[in-house]
């Protein structure tokens, strides 16, 4: 006579099985805040009304900005601020990102003031600000 022995697999166990394989693989460092983050709090504590008009393009793999050059829009009043937002060490590139991008000749027609912000860590830990008018 044979014996057929059937092992019973609860929900418990499953998930303790993935739980034990998780424990194995190295944990990732979790990441700070993105600069467009830091800009959206920065404006909302000025008072503004932001949005992120950036966009994750699945197709091609890419970012794309709003008009080529803008992440952040934000309105105050009869105010409307554009910004690109990068960290420090990019502000220039970024400058000149959006001195070549053909929406800002438009942008600055309707008034809009366009700004890049590079955001650093300073010799503190605290991060700062750099704003570069393009208005």
């Amino acid at each position: 006579m044979s014996t057929n022995t059937v092992e019973i697999v609860t929900e418990f166990d499953v998930a303790e099985r993935a739980m034990l394989e998780h424990e194995d693989k190295p944990r990732k460092k979790p990441r700070g805040k993105q600069p467009a983050q830091r800009t959206l709090e920065y404006l909302r504590g000025l008072g503004y009304r932001v949005a992120v008009v950036e966009r994750w393009n699945p197709y091609a793999r890419i970012r794309q900005d709003c008009f080529g050059c803008i992440d952040v829009l934000a309105v105050r009043g009869d105010e409307t601020l554009a910004v690109q937002a990068t960290s420090g060490s990019n502000v220039s590139a970024r400058v000149a990102k959006m001195i070549v991008c053909d929406a800002l000749v438009d942008m600055r027609a309707a008034h809009w003031t366009v700004q890049v912000h590079g955001w650093r860590k300073n010799s503190k830990g605290r991060w700062q600000l750099r704003v570069e008018d393009l208005s």
